[in-house]
């Protein structure tokens, strides 16, 4: 079970992070006009809550 959490928690610092780019790349884009639909820094920060939440969980369980 502490596995697969551990897992979790890698699997959401691998959206932070892809949910980070996307931001960068929205903040840069040449044609401002252009309007994104993604909410990347709502991604980014439930990302980042999950994987709090599944580490809380995954170093209780030992």
């Amino acid at each position: 079970m502490q596995q697969e959490l551990w897992t979790s928690v890698g699997v959401a610092l691998l959206v932070v992070l892809i949910a980070g780019l996307g931001e960068r790349r929205r903040k840069r884009r040449a044609d401002m006009d252009r309007i994104g639909l993604m909410p990347w820094p709502l991604v980014q920060v439930l990302a980042i809550l999950m994987a709090l939440v599944l580490a809380s969980v995954a170093l209780n369980l030992r």
